[in-house]
């Protein structure tokens, strides 16, 4: 819990800083184009950070099979922005709520991400990065979700895991990068946002080290 609440410190304090953002997306970009289109739909993703059991975790969602673009894809919580609400932060919050059921008051945003824009929904997200300092009491929607996934952020850093592969979507064959952790292909847009959450804190990691060095 020391580590996390050093870590969530220093976390405020870089995401006002420059994001890694493009650079970082490049690294786990499928081979297909990225160019934003002018009439793209806005909708923002919570990425949620917990501690428990000496791990920092974060929540993904398995989709539910349908006819849609994302159909039984990998992402995290989230959805298109609804002219009720108020903000980005109040999409990804009331998303994350219908779909996993988080109480969204124990939960604190840090910032925003580098938005991502998806050509094959035209979406343009906008990921909130929160954090709660207990694992969330979750209850899935069953009409949307078919499995919560939970994801230790050291699996995540671990370059053993990120592999490449192809993905068939809209009979189409993309080649991309992905993390392969607990045998679930974690690659897109996704694999983008969080690899830039996994630069920002490799950064902070080594802010933590530092301050350690000068301590001990």
């Amino acid at each position: 819990m020391i580590y996390f609440k050093h870590l969530i410190a220093i976390l405020k304090k870089e995401i006002n800083n420059t994001l890694p953002g493009k650079e970082a997306h490049k690294l786990m970009r499928p081979d297909i184009s990225f160019t934003e289109e002018n009439n793209a739909r806005k909708s923002s993703i919570l990425i949620l950070l917990y501690p428990e059991e000496n791990e920092i975790k974060t929540l993904l969602i398995l989709r539910k099979e349908y006819n849609g673009f994302h159909s039984n894809q990998i992402s995290f919580p989230g959805g298109k922005s609804e002219n009720f609400d108020k903000s980005l932060i109040d999409t990804a919050l009331r998303e994350a709520h219908e779909e996993i059921g988080v109480d969204i008051n124990s939960i604190k945003i840090i910032g925003q991400l580098t938005s991502l824009y998806i050509p094959i929904s035209n979406f343009l997200v906008f990921p909130l990065l929160g954090y709660s300092y207990n694992k969330p009491i979750l209850k899935k929607n069953n009409f949307e979700v078919e499995k919560i996934i939970e994801i230790n952020i050291s699996d995540l850093l671990n370059p053993v895991n990120i592999k490449k592969g192809e993905f068939l979507v809209q009979d189409r064959k993309i080649k991309a990068p992905f993390y392969n952790i607990n045998n679930y292909k974690i690659w897109g847009a996704t694999a983008m946002i969080i690899s830039e959450l996994l630069e920002i804190i490799k950064k902070v990691n080594t802010v933590i080290e530092t301050d350690a060095l000068q301590q001990s």
